[in-house]
C-alpha cells in the first residue's frame, strides 16, 4: 500500500507501508543503531517520536517476545530504507511487519533514510506525519504544523506504570542479556531498590535483579514520602520520553528524596535529578540517538562506547559547581553525560548503562549503585 511522508519543512517523500494502516503524527527523529530495532521500538522513550533507522535492511531477524523492552511498541512511527518481509533467524517467532500490524504501528519502507537522516541533522529534529489515508501534500502539511511540539511536553505520565509492583522476573520473558556477570538469580536479594518508572526498560531491572536486588517500580507521580514509606536501600530515576522540564511533580519529589536514600538517575532520571538539584535542561538539536556514542568518564579518563536515546540535556553550568560534579562528557559535541554530588550519594549518566541493545562498557555504574546502598545500608 502507498504511504506519504510528510516533514515539517515542507518536504514530502513517497514509500510503501508493510505495517498497520492510517496516519500518525511524531517528532520525527534517527537512531544509528545497526542492530537492535526490536529494542528500540518498545523503549518507552521513543513515545511520541517517528524513529528512521540508518540501517538500510531491517526486519531480517523478525521479532521474540523476549528481547522486548516493554509490553508493546512505543515509537509513533517507523521509517526503513528496506523491509524484509522473511526473517531468518532462530529465535524469530513472526516477522517485524505482522508484529507491527498487530499493535497498530504505522511503518513505512522505501524512503532514502541517508538523506533523511541528513536533513535532520542539519535542520534537526521535526514534526512529521506518515499517512496511507491521505495523499493531498497540502493537508498533510496542515495537520503537521497543527501536530504538539515535543517541547513541553510531559509523556512519563503516559508510559509510567499505573501502580506500584514488584518485578520478580517469574514472567516468561525474563532474559538476562550478561548472564555472566553479577548473576544472582536464585540468590539472596540484599538491598531493595524502588524504581521510578518514567518509561523503565525491563533492562535496567534485569541488571538490578542480576545484582542482588528486590525490586520495587513505582509510578512516575509516586510521592517521595510513600516511596520511603517503602523502606528502600536506593532509589533509581529511571529512563523515559518527553520533555523533563514539564514532569515537575517529579523534581518535586526527587528533592525530597535527596539525601534521605542513595539515588541513581539514568537518560530522563539524569535530567529530573539536575532540575532537583537547582540546574535548567535544554533541547538537543537532533538528540543522541545510537549505539556508538563514546563518553569520557572524568574520573578515570576511561573512554566508554555507549547506547544512547535522548533529545534533551542538562546545562552543567547552571549547577553549583560547590555542590555537584560533572563526571562523565560525550567525546562527540562535549555535552554533559554525568554527574554526582559531591556530599551524598547522588549520581546520574545520560546514556544507557543497561545498553539494550548496545556495548557493555558501561555496567559497571550499577555496581557503583550497589556500592553506595552497602555504604549507606542501616
Amino acid at each position: 500500500m502507498k504511504a506519504k511522508l510528510a516533514l515539517e519543512n515542507g518536504l514530502i517523500l513517497g514509500g510503501e507501508s508493510f505495517a498497520a494502516t492510517g496516519e500518525v503524527t511524531g517528532e520525527l527523529v534517527f537512531t544509528t543503531g545497526l542492530t537492535g530495532y526490536q529494542e528500540i521500538l518498545t523503549d518507552p522513550s521513543y513515545c511520541g517520536q517517528i524513529v528512521t533507522m540508518t540501517s538500510p535492511i531491517v526486519g531480517n531477524t523478525g521479532v521474540n517476545p523476549i528481547d522486548l523492552e516493554s509490553p508493546a511498541p512505543q515509537v509513533s512511527g517507523f521509517i526503513v530504507r528496506e523491509y524484509i518481509d522473511f526473517p531468518s533467524n532462530f529465535r524469530a517467532t513472526e516477522s517485524l511487519g505482522s508484529w507491527l500490524k498487530s499493535h497498530n504501528v504505522i511503518a513505512i519502507q522505501g524512503i532514502d533514510t541517508r538523506q533523511l537522516t541528513r536533513i535532520i541533522r542539519d535542520s534537526g529534529a521535526m514534526r512529521a506525519i506518515i499517512s496511507t489515508t491521505d495523499a493531498i501534500d497540502q493537508s498533510l502539511m496542515e495537520k503537521v504544523l497543527k501536530s504538539p511540539q515535543m517541547k513541553g511536553r510531559d509523556l512519563a505520565s503516559q508510559v509510567s506504570c499505573k501502580q506500584a509492583y514488584v518485578w520478580d522476573q517469574t514472567d516468561s520473558t525474563e532474559y538476562s542479556l550478561r548472564p555472566q556477570i553479577c548473576d544472582n538469580r536464585g540468590k539472596e536479594k540484599h538491598f531493595h531498590a524502588v524504581v521510578y518508572d518514567f518509561g523503565v526498560k525491563r533492562n535496567i531491572l534485569r541488571r538490578l535483579a542480576a545484582y542482588g536486588c528486590r525490586i520495587t517500580v513505582v509510578p512516575s507521580g509516586f510521592p517521595a514520602d510513600s516511596a520511603l514509606s517503602l523502606n528502600p536501600d536506593g532509589i533509581l530515576l529511571s529512563n523515559g520520553p518527553g520533555d523533563p522540564a514539564a514532569v515537575g511533580y517529579a523534581v518535586e519529589s526527587i528533592k525530597n528524596l535527596i539525601g534521605k536514600k542513595p539515588i541513581f538517575g539514568i537518560c530522563l532520571g539524569h535530567q529530573l535529578l539536575a532540575l532537583a538539584l537547582g540546574g535548567k535542561t535544554y533541547k538537543l538539536k537532533f538528540g543522541h540517538r545510537g549505539l556508538n556514542h563514546p563518553v569520557k568518564n572524568l574520573k578515570t579518563n576511561n573512554v566508554e562506547i555507549t547506547s544512547q536515546n535522548h533529545g534533551f540535556s542538562i546545562d552543567i553550568e547552571s549547577l553549583k559547581s560547590s555542590l555537584v560534579e560533572a563526571t562523565h562528557i560525550n567525546l562527540n559535541d562535549g555535552t554533559n553525560e554525568g554527574l554526582c554530588h559531591r556530599e551524598l550519594p547522588v549520581f546520574s549518566v545520560q546514556y544507557h548503562p543497561e545498553a539494550s541493545p548496545g556495548p557493555h562498557d558501561s555496567d559497571y555504574l550499577f555496581s557503583q549503585f550497589i556500592g553506595m546502598m552497602k555504604e549507606n545500608a542501616g
